[in-house]
């Protein structure tokens, strides 16, 4: 075998393990988010990131209070609150609100070219992320900064992808209730009900409910525990919306 021969045929082998790498990315990610539509996630990728930074910087008496609870088990206003909190479309989407998409943009330009014109910082951008989205990004992903955020954003929409295809929109909605992160280090209805109301996530009123919402998805600069001008009002806006969703009833439109 000549030298070019043998550099042709090393060249197809690495060739044909590149052409691997997607096929095997694809099995590895499907296999990964079917497993989680029965087996519930013993932590979340936000989780895991959240300890490695406070042992990273020496606090190692740091621990996540994280304790799951299936949807029977949590009170039938969270995630009436949820939906009403961050996405309203929740039932009839499939995965990416676009209208939702466009409207956050727009006003975005609006509070841009406020800013602009008062020579201020920028106040209140809007997000437009689905609650399916928000699960597949808090259960898998990181935030990221730079190109890695892009990158994150770009896996977000595949596995946003797969879980609107693969789990049932009760499954997303609770797995969403379960992982998303309420305070510092406080991630899950029931250890968000214990640590603000002292009490099971099971018996969370109303109010309670959308004021846990009311924090997303900003807990670490807003307090369930203890709410300032702007989690009440949004509390309270949120209590509207879910009566105007048809409160516990709406539920049965995820069956």
């Amino acid at each position: 075998m000549t030298k070019a021969q043998a550099r042709g045929a090393w060249w197809r082998r690495w060739r044909r393990r590149l052409l691997l790498v997607p096929v095997l990315f694809v099995a590895v990610t499907v296999l990964q988010v079917l497993v989680l539509r029965f087996v519930d996630p013993p932590f979340s990728a936000f989780m895991a990131a959240r300890a490695l930074g406070a042992w990273g910087t020496g606090d190692f008496g740091f621990r996540i209070a994280y304790d799951w609870r299936d949807f029977g088990a949590l009170s039938p206003h969270l995630p009436v609150a949820l939906v009403a909190a961050e996405d309203q479309n929740f039932a009839t989407h499939h995965g990416f609100d676009f209208a939702a998409i466009e409207k956050a943009r727009q006003h975005n330009e609006r509070m841009i070219e406020r800013a602009e014109r008062r020579n201020q910082p920028v106040r209140r951008l809007r997000g437009a992320s689905t609650i399916s989205q928000q699960t597949a990004k808090n259960l898998f992903l990181w935030q990221g900064q730079g190109w890695t955020r892009w990158a994150r954003k770009a896996l977000e929409a595949w596995y946003t992808v797969l879980i609107e295809a693969l789990w049932p929109k009760r499954r997303i909605l609770e797995v969403y209730a379960n992982v998303a992160e309420f305070g510092d280090g406080v991630y899950g209805a029931q250890a968000a009900a214990r640590t603000f109301f002292r009490k099971d996530a099971a018996r969370l009123t109303p109010a309670e409910a959308a004021r846990l919402a009311a924090v997303l998805p900003n807990p670490k600069r807003y307090s369930a525990a203890r709410p300032g001008p702007y989690v009440q009002r949004r509390t309270r806006a949120i209590q509207r919306q879910m009566r105007q969703l048809g409160g516990a009833a709406y539920l049965r439109t995820l069956e």
